[in-house]
């Protein structure tokens, strides 16, 4: 025979708090993993280059319009003027050099290709340029061509810390020793 005292303390499983508390920790590992396919799904990976292959080809060609700027003497001051969205250039180069009409500027963020910008930098004699950006605020990579892409200069720029950026065949050099791949972009 049964204790009825016994019968009247049983209560229904899920009445009881161990279970909920034992079926937390596997619930909170699917609604984690859940969040994580969504976001590996909608989000996009800035790292890696869709034509890296393209890139790897051209490395020589880049390579070689860096010496031409170093033979050229070429060097430039970068300045961040207005609220951000300006941007003047002083661009110097050895005596007899034509200095070009316009220079194509790339700005590239490290991991988010979304915020990359392509300026024109127009003249305005004496070897300053001038143009309109985006603002923008961080660690970015420069890169600066003229509009033939016969030569260009590199560097990283970290606007809060550097007012103006120099760019010197020393600062290309050190550019691509880290590894900026930016003239692919």
């Amino acid at each position: 025979m049964t204790d009825p005292r016994r019968n009247a303390s049983v209560r229904a499983w899920y009445r009881e708090p161990w279970p909920w508390l034992l079926m937390l920790g596997p619930a909170l590992v699917i609604i984690a993993g859940v969040v994580t396919a969504y976001l590996a799904v909608v989000s996009n990976d800035g790292l890696v280059e869709d034509d890296y292959y393209k890139q790897g080809l051209t490395v020589n060609q880049r390579t070689v319009r860096d010496q031409r700027a170093a033979e050229l003497g070429i060097e430039a001051e970068l300045v961040l003027g207005g609220g951000g969205d300006r941007l003047r250039a002083l661009l110097r180069a050895k005596e007899g050099f034509r200095l070009p009409e316009t220079l194509n500027m790339g700005i590239t963020h490290p991991t988010r290709t979304g915020f990359d910008q392509k300026v024109t930098l127009r003249s305005e004699g004496g070897g300053v340029y001038a143009g309109g950006v985006m603002p923008f605020r961080g660690r970015w990579h420069i890169t600066l061509e003229d509009d033939r892409q016969e030569w260009r200069l590199m560097g990283a720029w970290v606007t809060e810390k550097q007012p103006v950026l120099r760019l010197t065949m020393s600062a290309t050099a050190v550019a691509a020793a880290q590894g900026i791949q930016t003239g692919g972009k």
